[in-house]
Protein backbone atom coordinates (compact mmCIF):
# COMPACT_ATOMS: atom_id res chain seq x y z
CA UNK A 1 0.00 0.00 0.00
CA UNK A 2 1.21 3.13 -0.69
CA UNK A 3 2.70 5.18 2.05
CA UNK A 4 4.65 8.47 2.27
CA UNK A 5 8.40 8.57 2.04
CA UNK A 6 10.68 10.61 4.39
CA UNK A 7 11.37 14.37 2.86
CA UNK A 8 12.72 17.26 3.45
CA UNK A 9 12.89 21.17 1.84
CA UNK A 10 15.40 20.74 -1.09
CA UNK A 11 16.35 24.09 -0.32
CA UNK A 12 17.05 23.49 3.07
CA UNK A 13 19.19 20.99 2.53
CA UNK A 14 21.04 22.78 -0.28
CA UNK A 15 21.44 25.87 2.39
CA UNK A 16 22.80 23.29 4.96
CA UNK A 17 25.43 21.80 2.79
CA UNK A 18 26.82 25.45 2.35
CA UNK A 19 26.99 26.21 5.54
CA UNK A 20 28.86 22.89 6.15
CA UNK A 21 31.31 23.63 3.64
CA UNK A 22 32.01 27.43 5.18
CA UNK A 23 32.12 25.69 8.45
CA UNK A 24 34.44 23.40 7.47
CA UNK A 25 36.46 25.54 5.02
CA UNK A 26 36.86 27.88 8.20
CA UNK A 27 37.94 25.11 10.88
CA UNK A 28 40.51 23.68 8.35
CA UNK A 29 42.19 27.26 7.74
CA UNK A 30 42.20 27.91 11.65
CA UNK A 31 43.73 24.77 12.57
CA UNK A 32 46.59 24.41 9.87
CA UNK A 33 46.21 26.29 7.00
CA UNK A 34 45.74 25.07 3.60
CA UNK A 35 46.71 21.40 3.95
CA UNK A 36 44.08 20.64 6.03
CA UNK A 37 41.88 23.22 4.22
CA UNK A 38 42.28 20.24 1.22
CA UNK A 39 40.83 17.87 3.50
CA UNK A 40 37.97 19.53 5.00
CA UNK A 41 36.99 20.18 0.90
CA UNK A 42 37.64 16.44 0.41
CA UNK A 43 35.28 15.36 3.32
CA UNK A 44 32.68 18.64 1.84
CA UNK A 45 32.80 16.75 -1.43
CA UNK A 46 32.25 13.52 -0.50
CA UNK A 47 29.05 14.86 1.68
CA UNK A 48 27.90 16.98 -0.98
CA UNK A 49 28.05 13.69 -3.23
CA UNK A 50 25.70 11.57 -1.24
CA UNK A 51 23.71 14.62 -0.37
CA UNK A 52 22.77 14.98 -4.15
CA UNK A 53 21.42 11.58 -4.77
CA UNK A 54 18.38 12.47 -2.75
CA UNK A 55 17.03 15.50 -4.91
CA UNK A 56 14.09 15.32 -6.61
CA UNK A 57 12.03 17.52 -7.83
CA UNK A 58 7.71 16.66 -8.29
CA UNK A 59 6.00 18.59 -10.67
CA UNK A 60 2.01 19.19 -9.76
CA UNK A 61 -0.33 16.04 -9.55
CA UNK A 62 3.05 13.99 -9.82
CA UNK A 63 4.19 11.66 -7.92
CA UNK A 64 7.59 9.83 -7.32
CA UNK A 65 7.85 6.34 -5.66
CA UNK A 66 11.25 5.78 -3.89
CA UNK A 67 13.05 2.54 -3.61
CA UNK A 68 16.27 2.04 -1.32
CA UNK A 69 18.26 -1.17 -3.27
CA UNK A 70 14.50 -2.42 -3.84
CA UNK A 71 12.99 -1.94 -1.16
CA UNK A 72 9.84 0.51 -1.29
CA UNK A 73 10.22 3.03 1.16
CA UNK A 74 7.13 5.30 0.17
CA UNK A 75 6.20 8.06 -1.97
CA UNK A 76 6.57 11.75 -2.57
CA UNK A 77 3.56 13.94 -3.81
CA UNK A 78 4.75 17.17 -2.88
CA UNK A 79 5.47 19.43 -5.79
CA UNK A 80 8.79 21.11 -5.23
CA UNK A 81 12.26 20.69 -4.92
CA UNK A 82 12.47 17.68 -2.15
CA UNK A 83 15.21 15.90 -0.59
CA UNK A 84 15.54 11.95 0.44
CA UNK A 85 17.29 8.94 1.26
CA UNK A 86 20.58 9.08 -0.61
CA UNK A 87 20.74 6.32 -3.15
CA UNK A 88 17.46 5.70 -3.81
CA UNK A 89 15.61 5.18 -7.18
CA UNK A 90 13.04 7.98 -7.96
CA UNK A 91 9.84 6.60 -10.21
CA UNK A 92 7.62 9.00 -12.03
CA UNK A 93 3.91 8.76 -11.33
CA UNK A 94 1.56 10.91 -13.14
CA UNK A 95 -1.76 11.67 -11.15
CA UNK A 96 -3.37 13.07 -13.66
CA UNK A 97 -6.72 12.47 -15.39
CA UNK A 98 -5.92 10.37 -18.17
CA UNK A 99 -8.74 9.31 -20.80
CA UNK A 100 -7.90 7.01 -23.94
CA UNK A 101 -10.65 5.46 -26.36
CA UNK A 102 -10.25 1.52 -27.50
CA UNK A 103 -10.40 0.59 -31.26
CA UNK A 104 -13.29 -0.17 -32.48
CA UNK A 105 -13.96 -3.70 -31.50
CA UNK A 106 -16.10 -6.35 -33.76
CA UNK A 107 -17.79 -8.73 -31.66
CA UNK A 108 -21.51 -10.36 -31.55
CA UNK A 109 -23.93 -8.93 -29.25
CA UNK A 110 -26.31 -10.77 -27.18
CA UNK A 111 -28.47 -12.12 -30.30
CA UNK A 112 -25.96 -12.85 -32.37
CA UNK A 113 -25.57 -9.98 -34.53
CA UNK A 114 -22.00 -8.65 -35.20
CA UNK A 115 -21.79 -5.05 -34.25
CA UNK A 116 -18.27 -2.39 -34.00
CA UNK A 117 -18.33 -0.66 -30.55
CA UNK A 118 -15.52 1.37 -29.03
CA UNK A 119 -15.53 3.26 -25.97
CA UNK A 120 -13.74 6.40 -24.15
CA UNK A 121 -11.87 5.68 -20.66
CA UNK A 122 -11.00 8.17 -18.17
CA UNK A 123 -9.38 6.81 -15.32
CA UNK A 124 -6.65 8.21 -12.78
CA UNK A 125 -4.11 6.77 -10.32
CA UNK A 126 -4.78 6.71 -7.27
CA UNK A 127 -2.28 4.34 -5.32
CA UNK A 128 1.04 4.90 -6.71
CA UNK A 129 2.75 1.93 -5.07
CA UNK A 130 0.14 -0.33 -6.33
CA UNK A 131 0.21 1.21 -9.73
CA UNK A 132 4.01 0.53 -9.46
CA UNK A 133 4.53 -2.98 -7.99
CA UNK A 134 1.28 -5.02 -8.47
CA UNK A 135 1.04 -5.01 -12.64
CA UNK A 136 3.86 -4.73 -15.18
CA UNK A 137 2.69 -1.66 -16.87
CA UNK A 138 -0.66 0.14 -15.38
CA UNK A 139 -1.39 2.30 -18.76
CA UNK A 140 -1.32 -0.84 -20.65
CA UNK A 141 -3.86 -3.16 -17.91
CA UNK A 142 -6.06 -0.38 -18.31
CA UNK A 143 -5.88 -0.60 -21.87
CA UNK A 144 -6.74 -4.11 -22.12
CA UNK A 145 -8.89 -4.79 -19.69
CA UNK A 146 -10.67 -1.55 -20.94
CA UNK A 147 -11.19 -3.51 -24.43
CA UNK A 148 -12.47 -6.96 -22.32
CA UNK A 149 -15.25 -5.28 -20.66
CA UNK A 150 -16.25 -3.88 -23.61
CA UNK A 151 -16.36 -7.23 -25.28
CA UNK A 152 -18.00 -8.61 -22.13
CA UNK A 153 -20.57 -5.66 -22.09
CA UNK A 154 -21.30 -6.19 -25.89
CA UNK A 155 -21.95 -9.88 -25.76
CA UNK A 156 -24.51 -9.39 -22.31
CA UNK A 157 -26.98 -6.79 -24.13
CA UNK A 158 -28.79 -6.49 -27.80
CA UNK A 159 -28.04 -3.44 -30.19
CA UNK A 160 -31.58 -3.35 -30.03
CA UNK A 161 -34.07 -4.30 -27.42
CA UNK A 162 -37.65 -5.75 -28.63
CA UNK A 163 -38.30 -7.18 -25.46
CA UNK A 164 -40.19 -4.15 -22.46
CA UNK A 165 -37.33 -3.74 -20.00
CA UNK A 166 -34.27 -5.41 -21.63
CA UNK A 167 -31.63 -3.31 -21.75
CA UNK A 168 -30.12 -2.74 -25.21
CA UNK A 169 -26.50 -1.14 -26.07
CA UNK A 170 -28.34 1.66 -26.99
CA UNK A 171 -29.11 3.08 -23.79
CA UNK A 172 -26.57 5.13 -23.43
CA UNK A 173 -26.55 6.01 -19.49
CA UNK A 174 -27.25 2.24 -18.46
CA UNK A 175 -24.96 1.10 -20.24
CA UNK A 176 -22.02 3.52 -19.43
CA UNK A 177 -22.90 2.82 -15.54
CA UNK A 178 -22.67 -0.74 -16.55
CA UNK A 179 -19.62 -0.81 -17.88
CA UNK A 180 -18.04 1.99 -15.09
CA UNK A 181 -18.67 -0.68 -12.35
CA UNK A 182 -17.43 -2.97 -14.32
CA UNK A 183 -13.81 -1.56 -15.03
CA UNK A 184 -13.86 -0.29 -11.18
CA UNK A 185 -13.34 -3.95 -9.92
CA UNK A 186 -11.17 -4.66 -13.16
CA UNK A 187 -8.49 -1.65 -12.19
CA UNK A 188 -8.39 -2.02 -8.69
CA UNK A 189 -5.82 -4.43 -8.43
CA UNK A 190 -3.41 -1.39 -10.61
CA UNK A 191 -3.68 1.22 -7.98
CA UNK A 192 -6.32 2.82 -10.68
CA UNK A 193 -9.46 4.70 -10.17
CA UNK A 194 -12.15 4.79 -13.49
CA UNK A 195 -14.11 7.73 -13.53
CA UNK A 196 -15.97 7.25 -16.54
CA UNK A 197 -16.71 4.81 -19.47
CA UNK A 198 -18.82 5.66 -22.38
CA UNK A 199 -20.04 4.25 -25.63
CA UNK A 200 -18.23 6.35 -28.60
CA UNK A 201 -18.97 4.08 -31.72
CA UNK A 202 -22.32 1.41 -31.99
CA UNK A 203 -22.63 -0.18 -35.28
CA UNK A 204 -23.58 -2.93 -37.13
CA UNK A 205 -20.95 -4.33 -38.52
CA UNK A 206 -20.78 -3.93 -42.54
CA UNK A 207 -22.16 -7.26 -43.65
CA UNK A 208 -25.59 -6.94 -41.92
CA UNK A 209 -25.78 -2.91 -41.80
CA UNK A 210 -28.15 -2.71 -45.04
CA UNK A 211 -30.09 -5.92 -43.82
CA UNK A 212 -30.95 -4.47 -40.05
CA UNK A 213 -31.16 -1.07 -41.36
CA UNK A 214 -34.34 -2.53 -43.30
CA UNK A 215 -35.38 -4.66 -40.22
CA UNK A 216 -35.10 -1.17 -38.41
CA UNK A 217 -37.30 0.81 -41.17
CA UNK A 218 -39.79 -1.88 -40.93
CA UNK A 219 -40.08 -1.99 -36.72
CA UNK A 220 -40.59 1.80 -37.45
CA UNK A 221 -43.59 1.34 -39.73
CA UNK A 222 -44.89 -1.02 -38.03
CA UNK A 223 -44.94 1.10 -34.59
CA UNK A 224 -46.21 4.06 -36.74
CA UNK A 225 -48.99 2.52 -38.30
CA UNK A 226 -49.97 1.12 -34.05
CA UNK A 227 -50.08 4.04 -33.32
CA UNK A 228 -51.87 5.47 -35.99
CA UNK A 229 -54.70 2.61 -36.18
CA UNK A 230 -55.29 3.38 -32.35
CA UNK A 231 -55.83 6.85 -32.76
CA UNK A 232 -58.49 6.39 -36.00
CA UNK A 233 -60.60 4.12 -33.92
CA UNK A 234 -60.54 6.37 -31.16
CA UNK A 235 -61.45 9.11 -32.68
CA UNK A 236 -64.20 6.72 -35.17
CA UNK A 237 -65.47 6.14 -31.36
CA UNK A 238 -65.61 9.52 -30.69
CA UNK A 239 -67.73 10.40 -33.91
CA UNK A 240 -69.69 7.79 -33.61
CA UNK A 241 -70.71 9.00 -29.57
CA UNK A 242 -70.94 12.69 -30.70
CA UNK A 243 -73.30 11.79 -33.49
CA UNK A 244 -75.66 9.60 -31.05
CA UNK A 245 -75.19 12.27 -28.54
CA UNK A 246 -76.38 15.17 -30.87
CA UNK A 247 -79.42 13.30 -32.41
CA UNK A 248 -78.00 14.39 -36.03
CA UNK A 249 -78.68 11.50 -37.98
CA UNK A 250 -79.59 7.67 -36.64
CA UNK A 251 -77.86 5.15 -38.01
CA UNK A 252 -78.30 1.51 -38.21
CA UNK A 253 -76.23 -1.09 -37.84
CA UNK A 254 -75.07 -1.81 -41.89
CA UNK A 255 -74.78 1.94 -42.24
CA UNK A 256 -72.66 2.29 -38.65
CA UNK A 257 -70.33 -0.51 -40.21
CA UNK A 258 -70.03 1.65 -43.49
CA UNK A 259 -69.57 4.53 -42.33
CA UNK A 260 -66.64 3.27 -39.50
CA UNK A 261 -64.78 1.73 -42.71
CA UNK A 262 -64.69 4.88 -44.45
CA UNK A 263 -63.10 7.11 -41.39
CA UNK A 264 -60.70 3.99 -40.83
CA UNK A 265 -59.82 4.22 -44.62
CA UNK A 266 -59.68 8.13 -44.34
CA UNK A 267 -57.53 8.42 -41.10
CA UNK A 268 -55.44 5.70 -41.85
CA UNK A 269 -54.67 6.29 -45.66
CA UNK A 270 -50.71 7.04 -46.91
CA UNK A 271 -52.48 9.88 -48.90
CA UNK A 272 -54.97 12.62 -48.58
CA UNK A 273 -58.56 11.48 -49.72
CA UNK A 274 -60.52 12.66 -52.55
CA UNK A 275 -63.77 13.33 -51.85
CA UNK A 276 -66.43 12.10 -54.10
CA UNK A 277 -69.89 14.20 -54.27
CA UNK A 278 -72.97 12.32 -54.66
CA UNK A 279 -75.57 15.30 -56.47
CA UNK A 280 -78.28 12.56 -56.96
CA UNK A 281 -79.27 10.64 -59.92
CA UNK A 282 -80.32 12.65 -63.02
CA UNK A 283 -83.63 10.98 -63.98
CA UNK A 284 -84.84 11.80 -60.14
Amino acid sequence: MERRAFRMNGFAVLVGLVVLGAVLAAAGWAAAGAPTLVGAAIVWGAIAFVASTGFVVVNPNEAKVVQFFGRYIGSVNDPGLLWVLPFTNKRRITLRVRNFETAKLKVNDADGNPVEIAAVVVYKVIDTATAAFSVDDYEEYVAIQSEAAVRHLATSHPYDSHEEGRTSLRDGAEVAAELTTELLDRTRLAGVEVLEARITHLAYAPEIAQAMLVRQQAAQVVAARTQIVSGAVGMVQLALNKLAEEDVVELDEERKAQMVSNLLVVLCGDRATQPVVNTGSLYG
